[in-house]
C-alpha cells in the first residue's frame, strides 16, 4: 500500500468524523467514546500495514 493511499484514507476518516462531531447531533460522552473508538482502530490499523503489529503480539500479560 502506497504512502498516498495511506494518507488519503486517514484524511478521509478525519473529515468524516469531522462531519459526524459537527452535525449529528449526541451527548459529548458518546461522541468522545466514538472518537476515541475511531482513533484505536485507525492506530491499529496502521500499526498492521507497517508491520508493527507482529511485534506487539509478542508481548505477554501474566504466568504462562
Amino acid at each position: 500500500m502506497s504512502l498516498v493511499t495511506v494518507v488519503l484514507t486517514i484524511a478521509v476518516v478525519g473529515i468524516l468524523l469531522w462531519l459526524i462531531n459537527r452535525f449529528i447531533p449526541m451527548q459529548g460522552q458518546i461522541k468522545s467514546i466514538l472518537n476515541a473508538v475511531v482513533v484505536i482502530a485507525l492506530v491499529l490499523w496502521l500499526l498492521k500495514i507497517f508491520g508493527m503489529f507482529q511485534y506487539l503480539s509478542q508481548f505477554r500479560v501474566g504466568h504462562a
